[in-house]
């Protein structure tokens, strides 16, 4: 039981799965919010041009 409390403390496996979890988040966050942009820029852009196709 020692040696597995002794090897649980030195081990990093933990924090680097944490960091490698705050990382995905991170990514996720900023590809949402990237995302969320394009689309309401795309939704924006089709808006304008079915206007001026409506229009003639």
């Amino acid at each position: 039981m020692k040696k597995f409390l002794q090897k649980f403390r030195k081990g990093e496996s933990g924090a680097t799965a944490i960091e490698y979890g705050l990382i995905a988040a991170l990514i996720a966050v900023v590809l949402i919010t990237s995302l969320g942009r394009l689309g309401n820029n795309m939704s924006n852009r089709f808006n304008t041009v079915g206007t001026s196709i409506g229009s003639r």
